[in-house]
């Protein structure tokens, strides 16, 4: 974890009321002790959402800002809702091979292959509730 993620932990624990920023491809991978959520752009996060996190894996070049006015706070808290919406469609499949695949395909269209390269096979299996191994054997099924 490098110190940029530090701060962000600590920012996050803290509880302040952050949102991802919403003009910028970017998002925040939020580690608790039994899972992970992805927060995408224009998401909360932080505040009373994620007292227990752990862990912060910033995806793409990181933006957090404060959220300006009520207006903004209620967008983003529907923004969060919709990127767990996502997650949850992702992780309703029962075939966890299928789920790994998924959420890697996912990441690579809303980022890149380098971006995705960097993120730990840990942190896509906490997301979809697989195992490291899982995500790890779909990536090098992968490679062509």
């Amino acid at each position: 974890m490098n110190s940029n993620s530090d701060e962000i932990l600590q920012r996050i624990q803290s509880q302040e009321l952050l949102m991802v920023n919403p003009r910028r491809k970017n998002g925040v991978i939020i580690c608790k002790k039994y899972h992970a959520e992805f927060v995408g752009p224009g998401a909360i996060v932080g505040g009373q959402f994620d007292p227990d996190v752990i862990e912060v894996i910033p995806v793409g070049k990181l933006s957090l800002i404060t959220p300006k006015d009520s207006e903004a706070r209620r967008q983003a808290y529907k923004m969060r809702r919709q990127w767990v919406k996502l997650t949850k469609q992702i992780t309703d499949n029962p075939i966890p091979e299928e789920r790994a695949q998924v959420i890697l395909n996912q990441f690579e269209n809303w980022f890149d292959l380098e971006t995705v390269s960097h993120i730990p096979d840990e942190a896509f299996a906490l997301l979809v509730g697989v195992l490291p191994q899982t995500i790890r054997k779909v990536r090098n099924n992968q490679l062509f």
